[in-house]
């Protein structure tokens, strides 16, 4: 298993200040956060994304991924690419962040790049509805 769906993290986010519900506290692991479940995993791609959004002005999937996954990471545009691909969301595509159909496709395909394996979708819609209660 990957260490992000070991962290029940599969958006392999790192840790900051930032508390995000459902973060297990503390975390065993000294880079990446840790969560209750998988679910609330997801939940934290979703709040991570919206807040991009809302604060960074990320209009498209180009946007997000740039900002998510920085090329001093990651191959940023192997990354972009796939996840367009996965998702079927043009890269330049203004993104309604909160059209959960847009949304839950983006972030399977995020999980699926980080990790290595397809979401599972149950889980990415119960994240959804974490994030939006």
């Amino acid at each position: 298993m990957s260490r992000g769906l070991d962290n029940n993290n599969p958006g392999n986010i790192r840790r900051s200040s930032v508390k995000y519900k459902g973060e297990r506290v503390p975390s065993s692991d000294p880079e990446f956060r840790q969560f209750e479940s998988v679910e609330w995993g997801y939940r934290a791609i979703f709040m991570l994304l919206y807040t991009y959004h809302l604060r960074h002005g990320c209009r498209t999937l180009r946007q997000m991924i740039d900002r998510y996954a920085p090329p001093s990471e990651n191959p940023t545009s192997a990354y972009l690419k796939f996840v367009s691909q996965r998702s079927g969301i043009d890269p330049d595509y203004v993104i309604d962040v909160t059209n959960a159909a847009v949304m839950v496709e983006i972030v399977s395909a995020i999980s699926h790049f980080e990790n290595g394996v397809p979401a599972d979708r149950r889980a990415v819609w119960r994240g959804w509805e974490l994030f939006r209660q």
